[in-house]
């Protein structure tokens, strides 16, 4: 069972857009779908969805590999 302040540095950390699913997972041993679970049970469903809804359109900053695709083809 993770402290109260834990799971809150997993939220700010879930909201921040550079902060990747894989940081969190090196942190704290959360997987993508073990914060998805966290925030909808810490956050209010309205909260939640936006959540979701940011991170789904800024999927490529949330996940490194494909980050580094796009740098790739920036890069050109």
């Amino acid at each position: 069972m993770l402290a109260q302040e834990d799971i809150s540095r997993i939220i700010e950390m879930a909201w921040e857009d550079r902060t990747s699913f894989e940081a969190i997972k090196l942190q704290y041993g959360y997987v993508e779908s073990d914060v998805i679970a966290l925030m909808r049970r810490e956050m209010k469903p309205s909260s939640f969805k936006m959540w979701r809804k940011r991170v789904h359109t800024r999927i490529s900053i949330k996940h490194p590999k494909k980050r580094n695709q796009e740098l790739e083809i920036d890069s050109f």
